[in-house]
């Protein structure tokens, strides 16, 4: 064998028989060297930010008011849009209406049946003054029933003997001469008690008041 044949070969990538020396990679190498790694390393913190730059995504997913919307729309648009708002306020006053007039319905059908009821209440009151509901008597125990059910309706009596006369919620039936320890236009008597429901007047209340009419 040759000495020839022990010589280093010629490296194919310098075409030269230069062996290439590690590090010596030319200027281009060098342009590409740790500071402009450093460059492109700002460059691509620049790109993505610090989280606060907005992106296409969050614009378009951004809620829209309704005046940037009315403004950005055409004329069609913003007449659609304003008719659904008029139709929206439509059914909100609908519903509004529709619940009151609901609750009157529910008011009037339970002051129908305590009308009913109302004779009996009369009776009960009358035998109470009487003596005739004695304390653990089966009459006694009917009567607190019967008015704990008008109670749960939401049924209230008024007129007291003591109270002034007022002639929107008492019916004077009788006026009695003032006997002298009490004002004119109080109530002396109470014939009927008066029975309301909220709003709804069921029955004044039939009393009697000291001094003349007015």
């Amino acid at each position: 064998m040759s000495d020839k044949d022990f010589e280093d070969p010629i490296e194919p990538s310098t075409g030269s028989g230069r062996r290439e020396v590690p590090g010596d990679e030319g200027p281009e190498a060098q342009a590409s060297g740790p500071d402009s790694q450093g460059d492109q390393t700002d460059a691509a913190a620049d790109a993505d930010g610090d989280g606060d730059e907005l992106t296409v995504e969050d614009i378009l997913d951004a809620p829209q008011t309704d005046e940037a919307a009315v403004a950005e729309a055409s004329e069609a648009a913003r007449d659609l849009l304003m008719d659904l708002k008029r139709v929206q306020a439509e059914y909100a006053n609908y519903r509004r209406r529709t619940e009151e007039q609901r609750q009157v319905e529910i008011d009037r059908a339970k002051g129908s049946v305590a009308k009913g009821l109302l004779p009996v209440l009369d009776d009960l009151d009358r035998a109470e003054k009487h003596g005739d509901l004695a304390e653990g008597s089966p009459l006694q125990a009917i009567a607190e029933k019967l008015r704990g059910v008008v109670a749960r309706l939401g049924v209230e009596r008024y007129g007291e003997a003591g109270e002034a006369f007022d002639p929107q919620q008492h019916e004077a039936i009788f006026h009695a001469p003032n006997p002298g320890d009490v004002a004119d236009g109080t109530i002396l008597d109470v014939v009927e008690v008066g029975y309301r429901l909220g709003d709804i007047e069921l029955r004044p209340a039939k009393v009697v008041v000291a001094g003349g009419a007015d």
